[in-house]
């Protein structure tokens, strides 16, 4: 999309484009959305699950359409904010909103983009490059663009608590550790090894080794249950009673990616 569509309105409102359909809005102007690409794709799983699990996130939505008027309909790669209320497109813009770059990128359109959700109300825009060296752009009202490399950090005070490794957004090792640690804070622990220190003094009474053991499989019941897996009772007991550490954190490691408790189980049949 180019600057020359904002010349006149459109034809098309965003009550008109469905959930699911390949559009967005600007200014009553249709826009193409295509499917992404594997890269693409993985990129918007891996960074969005570290973000999602932040403590401080009270939501997070991947593709979520915002429409703060009938001429205008976006969908953020990823959005942070405000729960969205009722069940039409969100009417209020995400704070934090990430948008993932690869091969086609209409750079016009992506700056279009971004200041069209600044208009809206987002404070920050961050936009992770697929091409050259891993990196991320950081785009904020009135600032000059920042880049964080490989090797950085992102930060978004009063948005996220915990800084986010750039690799988060290209590595599924990077965003797994992330993960881990933001559900252990969910669950009260400030990381894995104060976990493991709570079961050492649980546990003093039969030995250090026996409270190591007990902090990793309350760790892999937390991580678990920090992710709003049903835990039952026999996947508890199986956790809970198992005294082998390279079992356990093999267990810990599939925790903060399996889609139900027991397939943590899976890789051990």
């Amino acid at each position: 999309m180019g600057i020359r569509y904002q010349l006149q309105t459109g034809p098309f409102r965003a009550s008109q484009i469905g959930d699911g359909d390949p559009y967005e809005l600007s200014n009553g102007h249709a826009i193409q959305c295509l499917p992404a690409r594997a890269d693409h794709a993985e990129s918007n799983l891996t960074g969005g699950a570290a973000l999602e699990t932040d403590p401080d996130v009270e939501w997070a939505g991947v593709d979520v359409g915002y429409s703060p008027n009938e001429g205008k309909l976006r969908a953020a790669d990823l959005g942070l904010g405000d729960r969205p209320t009722g069940k039409g497109w969100a009417k209020k813009a995400p704070r934090l909103v990430v948008e993932v770059a690869g091969v086609g990128q209409d750079e016009e359109s992506l700056q279009e983009k971004i200041e069209e959700f600044f208009a809206a109300g987002t404070e920050v825009v961050w936009v992770v490059r697929l091409l050259g060296p891993h990196r991320v752009e950081v785009y904020e009202p009135d600032k000059p663009v920042a880049i964080r490399n490989a090797d950085e950090e992102l930060t978004a005070p009063g948005i996220l608590r915990n800084p986010l490794p750039v690799m988060a957004f290209f590595k599924r090792d990077a965003s797994h550790e992330v993960i881990l640690r933001n559900l252990l804070q969910r669950k009260g622990f400030e990381n894995l090894e104060a976990v493991i220190e709570s079961g050492r003094e649980e546990g003093k009474e039969e030995g250090k080794e026996e409270g190591r053991m007990d902090g990793m499989a309350l760790s892999v019941v937390t991580v678990l249950e920090g992710r709003n897996l049903g835990v039952p009772d026999v996947v508890r007991e199986r956790i809970l009673t198992c005294r082998d550490a390279d079992v356990l954190r093999r267990w810990l490691t599939r925790a903060g990616n399996v889609a139900t408790a027991e397939e943590i189980f899976h890789e051990l049949a």
